[in-house]
């Protein structure tokens, strides 16, 4: 028996399954016209890539570090709001720069604080009073300092202030950003001091708290390169906070996009650093309370979002190059929408939103292609994969698979607040975003196979497949055969038809259709 024919019988129960989908797919097309077809692939392909970006992340971080991460929806919702206030709202971006580089700054003293923790004399309780002693300051120096700080913020209880206002002006093209707010309820380098100190005295806490280790690196002065390139950079935002708000603010819509994606990914990636330390490193060991504790902080997530930018939905603008509405527009071809930058583009005589249906599928396909060469063909890849094979082995060899097991974490997260800031423009922004996204993606895994990176990608395409096929339908009906009965699928019936699907795979497929048997 050939080597084709044994990956073929291995593989039957998914060939026939896929074989069935596919089939399923091509009688759609012959009760649709075929512009509508199109149109409804496109829309499909649209879903599956944004859900495939919350899906791949939970799926590398449950697949490699096996922790069930609830707050991967919070996530991904958190990632829309920052790429918002952002894109919208420079200047307060550009304000928090400042205190969040100086907190920051000597958490990157991560050698120093090793030595610290193990050359102490400190011993016992005196060692707990003094960690807890510096860690209460710490949280003492921020209240005081933190709301005195000057940082242009909204009012969410104020209507003509509020983010949804915010977000309807910028719209409308007339996004005026307010004066900066000048230092009166304490001074500049007092406040500069006083985060430096907390942040000094957070991290010698937390480090008292850690285990010794037996093997600690050498201090050089690479080790305080960090803490001096944060401190500088916080003193840099502070000095010239005026110029950079009103050169971000004079910045052309495209750019001002992009630069809101980095600084979602960015801060997604800071968050799951954060976290994978502080929350989930501890509890490697207990599953239930990895689970319970994400949960924990999915909710706290979203009344952060409550507190900051309010219960109400708001709207995100496009940037130019997908918003063009002029003379030209709906496009023809690519060329015309890359002269007119049109909102819509004219596919087999239906009109197909660029950024939703041409835009937001391209990055899901780029990120599948490009996290798929880290993992199998890059030197990190191959350290996590040998990291979960056999640990121990690895550090061995004297690399650190902890840090490394930060990376994934980092990057599964960064994933998600990916998809929501490319989200945000598509589907608006609301406090139940993540968990409509994060419930695609479980579905998405059941379906693809929770810890198979290439299911996660298969499933989303699925789950974004089957509901755009269903709405469509819902739209035109599905004749009865031998009846003058139209079925008209109902909203309900959109989130079902994906969880009857995984129901009827897992049926087939226990694993999914590209999972192992553990």
């Amino acid at each position: 028996m050939t080597r084709f024919q044994l990956l073929i019988r291995k593989n039957l129960i998914l060939y026939l399954t896929l074989g069935v989908f596919v089939t399923l797919l091509l009688g759609a097309a012959q009760g649709m016209e075929s512009r509508d077809f199109v149109i409804t692939l496109l829309r499909g392909l649209a879903v599956g890539s944004l859900t495939f970006l919350v899906a791949s992340g939970f799926s590398l971080i449950l697949g490699l570090l096996h922790v069930l991460n609830l707050a991967h929806g919070t996530l991904f919702m958190l990632g829309a709001y920052i790429g918002w206030t952002v894109y919208v709202r420079p200047d307060t971006f550009i304000d928090l720069l400042t205190p969040l580089a100086l907190i920051m700054s000597a958490f990157l003293l991560g050698d120093v604080w090793l030595n610290v923790a193990n050359h102490s004399l400190l011993t016992g309780r005196w060692r707990r009073a003094f960690a807890w002693g510096g860690i209460a300051i710490s949280g003492l120096l921020l209240l005081t300092i933190l709301p005195r700080y000057p940082i242009m913020t909204w009012s969410v209880d104020n209507y003509s202030l509020s983010p949804v206002a915010i977000a309807y002006n910028a719209g409308q093209g007339q996004n005026v950003i307010p004066p900066p707010l000048p230092f009166t309820d304490i001074s500049a380098w007092l406040a500069v001091v006083g985060l430096l100190l907390a942040s000094l005295l957070g991290a010698f806490g937390l480090s008292l708290l850690g285990t010794p280790k037996t093997a600690v690196p050498r201090l050089t002065w690479r080790s305080f390169v960090g803490f001096g390139t944060a401190v500088l950079l916080g003193l840099l935002f502070l000095i010239f906070n005026d110029g950079l708000t009103n050169f971000l603010a004079g910045l052309n819509s495209n750019w001002m996009f992009l630069l809101a994606i980095i600084v979602a990914i960015g801060s997604g990636g800071l968050l799951g650093t954060v976290m994978e330390i502080t929350v989930i490193r501890p509890l490697y060991v207990r599953p239930l309370y990895q689970i319970m504790l994400t949960l924990g902080l999915s909710v706290v997530g979203i009344e952060l979002v409550h507190i900051i930018w309010g219960r109400p939905e708001f709207t995100m603008p496009r940037p130019a190059l997908f918003a063009g509405t002029g003379p030209g527009c709906p496009a023809t071809s690519f060329a015309d929408w890359w002269e007119y930058n049109c909102s819509t583009i004219l596919i087999m005589g239906g009109r197909v939103r660029t950024y939703n249906e041409i835009f937001i599928p391209l990055v899901g396909i780029v990120v599948l292609l490009a996290v798929w060469i880290l993992l199998k063909r890059s030197r990190l890849g191959m350290i996590i994969r040998a990291g979960v094979q056999d640990r121990e082995m690895v550090e061995a060899l004297g690399i650190n698979v902890q840090r490394v097991f930060t990376q994934v974490f980092a990057l599964g997260v960064g994933l998600a607040a990916l998809g929501g800031v490319l989200a945000a423009p598509s589907i608006g922004l609301s406090n139940h975003m993540g968990e409509s996204f994060l419930l695609n993606a479980l579905i998405a895994l059941a379906i693809g196979g929770l810890t198979s990176y290439p299911g996660a990608a298969l499933g989303s395409l699925l789950v974004g497949l089957t509901q755009q096929f269903i709405i469509r339908y819902g739209q035109i009906g599905i004749p009865i055969p031998f009846t003058e009965i139209v079925f008209k699928p109902s909203p309900p019936i959109v989130p079902a038809s994906t969880i009857l699907l995984m129901v009827i795979i897992l049926l087939i497929l226990p694993n999914g259709l590209l999972g192992k048997k553990d």
